[in-house]
């Protein structure tokens, strides 16, 4: 059974202001959100873990296989008018959100798109909604805001305008984030860099 909703994600309209992107509440099928929850890697530390580096549940898998599959791939291609076929990606998961994180980026232009996918059961919290920019100095200045609930999708097409951001929020933040890079040599480095990041995350004490 599939866990994504592609025909949702083909039916939803890209945005093309302040650059391309899409939002797609109910990307995940509503009836497979608690059997992925259920399965949900246990992150006690701030930042991005590669998902080779972590332990999830037979449910949470499938999603990744499912994200990094040949349908997902063909619906971006389509969606956003970049050919991804030769593209390599790299996912990475988020559990934690710390004080430092939400500051105004474009990401890396390694990047050329990013998924975000959310999932948190629920979303009461000013803070930690991320926020489509119209520039790269006011967080106010928004086309649109996202909370990270569980199933939501925010993807959008990466650019030297491309700025996003969330107002501070500390505490527990899912999120599976998945992008199609330039090269493979950039890829291999990636995946390197956040191996490399989760060990010294693993040693550092928590609190």
């Amino acid at each position: 059974m599939s866990t994504i909703d592609l025909e949702i994600f083909a039916a939803t309209p890209l945005a093309r202001e302040p650059y391309e992107h899409l939002i797609v509440p109910g990307f995940l099928k509503s009836d497979r959100i608690a059997a992925i929850d259920a399965g949900w890697p246990q992150i006690d530390k701030p930042g991005s873990f590669p998902v080779s580096e972590l332990d999830f549940g037979p449910d949470f898998a499938t999603l990744i296989d499912e994200l990094c599959g040949p349908k997902m791939r063909t619906a971006f291609t389509a969606k956003f008018g970049i050919e991804l076929s030769d593209r390599p990606v790299v996912v990475t998961v988020r559990g934690r959100c710390q004080a430092k994180d939400g500051r105004i980026h474009t990401d890396s232009e390694s990047k050329i798109v990013t998924v975000l996918i959310y999932m948190n059961t629920e979303w009461s919290d000013r803070g930690g909604r991320l926020r489509v920019l119209r520039s790269g100095d006011d967080l106010e200045d928004y086309a649109a805001e996202v909370p990270p609930t569980a199933g939501t999708l925010l993807a959008f097409r990466r650019s030297d305008r491309s700025w996003h951001g969330h107002h501070g929020f500390v505490g527990e933040r899912r999120v599976i984030q998945l992008n199609w890079l330039t090269d493979e040599a950039t890829a291999r480095r990636e995946r390197r860099r956040h191996r490399l990041t989760a060990w010294i995350k693993r040693l550092a004490p928590t609190g």
